[in-house]
């Protein structure tokens, strides 16, 4: 204790006197430390010296006439004081957005510590040319850095200005089309662009470079919806990186067509032998008549599953898989043709109305089903009311599908040849009796397989077209 003892005694003193002189000094120096700690603490903090994080999304690296953008500030610390986006050209500067963010008074940082601006950038508008440009981000916040004006960021990310639409030129001459058929067309286009194919009405046909050793250009199968307007138009479309849009119309003639008309009765039996089917993906609601059930599943499931099945035609083989004519269903009936308006009656009274958009072949009971054609399994699996089916990808957004099979012997990703055997007919899904329901699709848009299976037609319209290219161009399919 004597060491303690002797310091005790050193820093109050012996005398009362001394004591209250020491114990003023200790009161002071802790009332400063008080003061002084936290406005040290405060300074720290007020002084901190990392600037906002700033991110500029682009949809693109070239921007054309219009094109809106977002800037994305950060800043955790002393939150955002202000942000200004600008583009420049030229060494000179076109102010796009400018926004001061509050504070939350006079001693502490911002209110806003993430924001997300979305800018506009209309180039004609502002003067700008079409070439190089950057856009510029400055960014500050709230620090007590740069004499109260904070820490800045300043991002400058590289554009290119595009206001040119592409150019396309069209090389195939010949276009004899039909409601319901398909064709092809061959393009050249004077840029690289994402985004290029045919369009007809509201429906887009992608295209792919075209399969010649020395072609410098492109092909696209693309098809008339049965039911598209006459008045529809047809053109070449082209989207370059900056959204820019060329488009270039084509010689074509479409021959008038008339779709048949088909009578479908529905009985008790009927319904009786088919709803059981649907018990898992269309259950029954509570007193709810058979025949109302049936119109669920002929018109909602119905919608859900033509949505399936035309998503598999999104992903294809960008080269032609096929050769040749198209098989059918050998030893067979057609029971029902393409594009057929049909009607459902019951008890005589017209309940329903659908567009068949395929062909029912019909042989003996669980006939072998030959693939029509060469190509990639793309699906193999059950889709509600066309039940069992396989689909074939033959290249080009080419699809080949065979529907209401009782077994399926393939599987996605199996290359086949024509006349594999895939499965057997039957009655899956929405079938009264077993037979194959065949139908062929371009992109997402079902077509007339009437058409591959005729070797003239493909002769004319698609081989023929080839030939005249590779021999205009000297070059040789690969």
């Amino acid at each position: 204790y004597g060491p303690g003892w002797i310091f005790y005694r050193k820093l109050w003193g012996n005398s009362l006197k001394e004591k209250k002189k020491n114990i003023k000094i200790v009161l002071i120096t802790v009332a400063a430390l008080v003061v002084l700690i936290p406005a040290v603490v405060l300074l720290i903090i007020r002084l901190e010296g990392e600037a906002p994080d700033v991110e500029v999304i682009l949809p693109a690296a070239a921007v054309g006439v219009s094109q809106e953008f977002s800037v994305a500030v950060n800043d955790p610390d002393s939150g955002i004081r202000r942000v200004k986006v600008a583009v420049l050209q030229d060494g000179e500067e076109h102010v796009l957005a400018k926004e001061d963010f509050p504070a939350t008074g006079p001693l502490g940082g911002g209110k806003i510590r993430q924001e997300r601006m979305v800018v506009l950038l209309e180039t004609e508008a502002l003067g700008l040319d079409d070439g190089e440009a950057i856009v510029r981000v400055e960014a500050d916040d709230y620090s007590w850095r740069r004499w109260w004006n904070g820490n800045r960021r300043v991002l400058e990310t590289p554009v290119r200005i595009d206001t040119r639409a592409p150019s396309i030129e069209v090389l195939t001459r010949v276009h004899n089309l039909s409601p319901g058929g398909s064709g092809v067309v061959a393009y050249r286009i004077n840029e690289d662009c994402p985004q290029h194919g045919v369009r007809a009405g509201e429906r887009f046909f992608p295209g792919h470079p075209a399969p010649f050793e020395n072609g410098n250009f492109y092909l696209a199968f693309f098809a008339l919806a049965q039911d598209l307007s006459p008045d529809a138009p047809l053109a070449v479309e082209a989207r370059d990186v900056a959204g820019n849009v060329g488009r270039n119309g084509f010689a074509h003639h479409i021959r008038q067509k008339r779709f048949r008309s088909d009578k479908i009765r529905i009985s008790d039996q009927f319904l009786a032998k088919i709803l059981p089917k649907f018990d898992a993906t269309v259950p029954a609601r509570p007193q709810e008549p058979p025949v109302d059930r049936f119109l669920r599943i002929n018109q909602e499931l119905r919608e859900a599953n033509y949505g399936q099945l035309t998503r598999i035609g999104d992903t294809t083989e960008p080269r032609i898989l096929w050769k040749g004519v198209f098989g059918r269903l050998p030893g067979s009936a057609r029971q029902s043709s393409f594009a057929d308006r049909r009607q459902y009656l019951y008890h005589g009274r017209i309940i329903d109305r659908q567009v068949h958009l395929g062909i029912d072949l019909a042989s003996v009971s669980h006939s072998p089903v030959p693939a029509a054609n060469s190509g990639r399994v793309a699906f193999a699996g059950e889709i509600g009311i066309y039940g069992k089916t396989v689909a074939i990808d033959h290249g080009f957004g080419l699809f080949s599908l065979y529907s209401h099979l009782s077994r399926i012997d393939v599987k996605p990703e199996d290359v086949v040849s024509k006349g594999d055997i895939l499965g057997r007919t039957g009655t899956s899904g929405l079938a009264g009796g077993d037979h194959l329901h065949f139908s062929m699709m371009v992109a997402r848009t079902f077509v007339d397989p009437v058409e591959w299976w005729d070797a003239a037609w493909i002769r004319n319209n698609v081989t023929a077209k080839l030939d005249a290219l590779a021999e205009e161009y000297g070059s040789k399919m690969q």
